[in-house]
């Protein structure tokens, strides 16, 4: 089936990208979450719209996303989280509770879209985080779970 990415997908592609997947991944998957719309000779008309939108948000040149990462990696992040005796959290840290945490500890701006956690994050401690910045620039970042 044939698809427009209406957000990044990462292995997949980016905004304003029309891509081919299988039925049902694009059916139960991508159109639901809002990643995808179904492509339609209409739809062309779209795609240009999402990639000047795509463009205003996007880290332009690897340079840039270089500085970005670096400042990013300079950031020390603290979260604070209700807990329980054991240490396992109420519910889990989200890439949404990430990206606001980089931003209140003085770091850049970041979407939390683009915020890659490996697991759920739902115990206290210390985690590495992984932002991807441009296609080719992704920056590791330590974020510390405390009781708060």
């Amino acid at each position: 089936m044939k698809i427009i990415l209406t957000h990044e997908v990462s292995g997949l592609g980016a905004a304003g990208d029309v891509v081919d997947v299988k039925d049902g991944y694009a059916r139960n998957y991508l159109v639901p979450r809002g990643f995808a719309i179904r492509w339609t000779k209409g739809g062309e008309k779209d795609v240009a719209q999402i990639r000047r939108a795509r463009k205003i948000h996007e880290i332009a040149t690897i340079e840039q996303a270089n500085e970005i990462k670096a400042r990013l990696e300079g950031v020390k992040v603290r979260l604070a989280v209700r807990s329980g005796d054991a240490g396992r959290l109420f519910g889990s840290v989200t890439p949404a509770d990430i990206a606001s945490a980089i931003k209140s500890a003085g770091g850049p701006e970041v979407d939390k879209r683009r915020v890659e956690l490996g697991s759920p994050i739902k115990t206290l401690g210390s985690h590495q985080v992984s932002v991807r910045l441009h296609p080719e620039v992704a920056a590791k970042l330590g974020v510390e779970v405390v009781a708060g």
